[in-house]
């Protein structure tokens, strides 16, 4: 047995309009956790959620998100951005070197507000479940172009052990002046 040594950049890539995955250990490679590198476009909000059987953590590599990962004193709205909980906390802006562990039961989600990509490495526990879950997301992606299949998303998380709470959204920021282009 051995170990797996990857260098930067390394990895299996999926590359959607969405997201970009890095596959750096999988259950193939013999390991109990999956571990991405994922770069998170501005406008992409992956919606409250909560998994019964998984483990999740979140480190922010560079750029800035929105982290949620506690229990709400009220699940309202289609919106998590505003949840509270009983005891006053309230989603957190996380930069560089920021984390989130999140405990089985907990809703949680992410979503870049800011204008620039940001990357994080996430890592969920056990393998295969995040694995499988970025292969078929990529593939309703493909299918949707620059929106997705709200049922195809929805049946395919039930798969996966993702309960949603609030919707997936990808809404990539418009570029408010027009390009210029010479005669």
């Amino acid at each position: 047995m051995s170990g797996l040594i990857l260098p930067p950049g390394g990895g299996r890539k999926l590359i959607t309009k969405a997201q970009e995955v890095t596959f750096k250990a999988t259950q193939a490679d013999g390991s109990a956790v999956s571990v991405f590198e994922v770069v998170v476009p501005p406008g992409f909000d992956v919606g409250a959620h909560v998994h019964n059987d998984s483990q999740e953590f979140f480190y922010v590599l560079e750029g800035e998100l929105q982290l949620l990962g506690f229990e709400p004193a009220a699940r309202t709205g289609d919106s998590w951005h505003d949840w509270r909980s009983a005891d006053g906390k309230a989603p957190v802006n996380a930069t560089e070197g920021a984390s989130m562990f999140v405990p089985s039961g907990t809703p949680h989600a992410f979503r870049n507000a800011s204008d620039q990509p940001a990357r994080m490495l996430f890592t969920c526990f056990p393998s295969p479940y995040h694995e499988l879950y970025f292969e078929e997301i990529a593939e309703i992606w493909a299918a949707g172009g620059a929106a997705v299949d709200p049922k195809a998303v929805e049946q395919m998380r039930q798969r996966y052990d993702v309960h949603q709470l609030t919707p997936l959204r990808y809404q990539p920021p418009t570029d408010p002046k027009p390009t210029e282009r010479g005669a």
